[in-house]
């Protein structure tokens, strides 16, 4: 699927239903009397990947995972992004992570984790 760094998302780990990216480009832009404003590209804005998905710990994925790439988190490192095939999206850094559990067994394991993890670009 994709991997950052050395963690690799998989139906073993944590798989992602969605994934969602954001990329921007700047613009200066300058007042002119009489005319439109004037505009000049200034180079890419920032770029931002988002990915949404499901932990059914009885069926798929672990509930570490989400710890594990807690840990990369904390570590403040810019991870390279590449995809299942090879594709090569540059150097992230873990912005965010979201998670809602439910579904609880009776000793408070749940049994559904839902999981948002926002990945910021970074120049290489």
């Amino acid at each position: 699927m994709l991997s950052i760094g050395m963690f690799s998302f998989s139906l073993a780990t944590a798989a992602y239903q969605d994934m969602q990216r954001q990329m921007s480009w700047r613009h200066a832009t300058s007042e002119r009397v009489g005319a439109r404003s004037a505009s000049q590209y200034i180079g890419p804005g920032d770029e931002t990947i988002t990915l949404s998905g499901i932990i059914a710990p009885p069926i798929t994925g672990r509930a570490r995972s989400l710890d594990t790439l807690r840990s990369m988190a904390d570590e403040g490192r810019s991870l390279p992004l590449v995809d299942g095939a090879g594709n090569v999206y540059g150097r992230y850094i873990i912005a965010s992570i979201n998670e809602t559990r439910a579904l609880f067994f009776a000793d408070g394991t749940p049994r559904r984790i839902e999981f948002q993890i926002a990945l910021n670009r970074v120049d290489d």
